[in-house]
């Protein structure tokens, strides 16, 4: 890894397709222009089109030549999950990278999805195992799934009832189970295709407007806070989009920031928690994360083709 790795050293990404969730702000967004910059034909899949619109046109004025699709995708749906895909898969033969980045946090009463899941596990954990199996069949590439230093200190307690911000934290910790899961399948079929993590430490777009909106203490403590303790976005950015297109990178690795207790800081390669790398677990839960969605996905090898 290259010591202050920055955006500059993005490799051309010309030829390459792109489906980053979550791309109408914050660290989707930032992910889906350096892309678009460097070279790669980029969808921004969002739930709120007209939000999705507006990040295009913005990404268009600052890279001219931006080669941008804005599709609806409600991670909280599954029938939006199924519409998205169906509908690009009728378009693209192949993708060459998923970025599983849309991420929920809410911190006042819990919610649920559209098909009854608690809202964090299941717009940011069952969302993502549903589109990334159904895509899987024309990855040809990288799978990208966005965890946090939050994962770190829970368990897979999917049978109790959370407050919101532990809801989030182990919807953060499925996703890393999964990431790694989906890592260990990949290698055990021989594909070409890799599942690495990354995690942004904290930034101020961790914490999503209508979290901060419920709780204005919250928005003032991060503005008091921000100079020492928050990463901009521009820094807070950089793990997954060296996940996305580093050279050098390896199926199950996991990337954040080298600073104090990750919170911000150059990328670096970071460890997950002992849960998160527990096959056991990683086992549980796809066979869980399966009978929930009904989506199986399918792992082709090299030399199926």
């Amino acid at each position: 890894m290259e010591k202050n790795w920055d955006a500059t050293r993005i490799p051309d990404q010309r030829g390459r397709l792109a489906v980053v969730t979550g791309a109408n702000s914050g660290l989707g967004k930032a992910t889906a222009t350096e892309l678009a910059r460097h070279g790669a034909r980029v969808v921004l899949a969002v739930r709120n089109t007209a939000a999705g619109a507006r990040a295009a046109d913005e990404i268009r004025a600052e890279c001219p030549g931006a080669e941008l699709e804005v599709r609806e995708l409600d991670l909280a749906s599954l029938a939006s999950v199924r519409a998205f895909a169906d509908a690009f898969l009728a378009d693209h033969p192949a993708v060459d990278l998923l970025v599983n980045n849309a991420g929920l946090v809410i911190l006042g009463d819990p919610g649920r999805t559209a098909d009854g899941f608690e809202l964090h596990f299941g717009t940011n954990h069952l969302g993502h195992f549903a589109l990334t199996g159904l895509l899987l069949p024309v990855i040809t590439g990288r799978v990208v799934s966005l965890s946090s230093i939050t994962h770190k200190n829970k368990r897979l307690e999917l049978d109790q009832t959370h407050s919101p911000s532990i809801a989030y934290g182990i919807s953060k910790l499925a996703t890393t189970v999964f990431g790694l899961e989906l890592d260990r399948r990949l290698r055990a079929a021989g594909s070409p295709v890799i599942s690495v993590l990354a995690h942004p430490g904290v930034t101020v777009t961790n914490l999503t407007p209508r979290a901060i909106g419920q709780k204005g203490w919250l928005l003032r403590q991060v503005t008091r806070l921000n100079p020492l303790f928050i990463a901009p976005l521009r820094t807070g950015v950089l793990p997954q989009l060296y996940a996305a297109t580093a050279p050098d990178v390896r199926g199950g690795q996991f990337f954040g920031p080298a600073g104090w207790r990750e919170i911000r800081g150059p990328v670096t390669e970071v460890r997950a928690s002992d849960e998160a790398r527990d096959p056991a677990v990683g086992q549980r839960l796809w066979a869980l994360s399966e009978e929930l969605t009904g989506v199986r996905p399918i792992i082709r090898s090299t030399s199926s083709g």
